[in-house]
């Protein structure tokens, strides 16, 4: 797949100038969004991969094919980053998530060994109000055993009042789901939605 980086954006004048549509992929700090993209796209290192919670602080663009354009967005709730750089990021958020009307649809991502954390909930609230689709991940399923996998996926569907089957289970390293990723996200190209929340 042809896939390649645009730009990093520290605020609003710095996001790239085009009609294409986008998919934004957001969640908590070292959930595994950078990690996502690359196996979504079959590439390793397209989007670096931090190993420190907390280090993706701007809004990176990536053109796949000229068709479209994944956007990576800075994760929310990293406990050890100072408030003033918080409130930056939750405001570099809210600007591109308020006024990217090419924004298709947020593929919003929950580590699946925990229960949805009070930020999850406002993110997906926020999304909600504003009437942004949402595909929702939960990922590190590799973390888990096949076993448990079901109970985990049930938990974050429970906690989240969804059905389980609105849960998509990911792995970056197995390369579990990404079929199904990737059919949600042609679904809400094409102005369609395969599960709702």
């Amino acid at each position: 797949m042809n896939a390649e980086f645009i730009t990093s954006a520290a605020d609003t004048g710095g996001f790239p100038e085009t009609s294409l549509p986008e998919i934004a992929f957001i969640g908590r700090s070292n959930v595994g969004k950078s990690s996502m993209i690359n196996a979504l796209l079959g590439r390793k290192k397209l989007v670096k991969v931090g190993n420190t919670p907390g280090k993706t602080r701007l809004i990176n663009f990536f053109n796949i094919e000229d068709k479209y354009i994944f956007v990576d967005l800075p994760g929310y709730g990293y406990a050890k980053t100072s408030k003033v750089e918080r409130k930056k990021w939750g405001r570099l958020i809210e600007s591109y998530l308020k006024t990217r009307s090419q924004l298709k649809a947020c593929v919003l991502i929950i580590d699946i060994r925990r229960i949805p954390s009070d930020d999850d909930f406002l993110m997906i609230e926020w999304l909600s109000e504003n009437e942004i689709p949402i595909i929702l991940t939960a990922t590190k399923t590799d973390k888990v055993s096949r076993n448990e996998l079901e109970k985990h996926v049930s938990k974050i569907a429970e906690a989240l009042s969804v059905t389980a089957d609105a849960v998509l289970p990911f792995s970056a390293t197995r390369k579990d789901g990404v079929e199904t990723v990737w059919t949600n996200i042609t679904y809400v190209l094409r102005g369609e939605k395969e599960k709702e929340l």
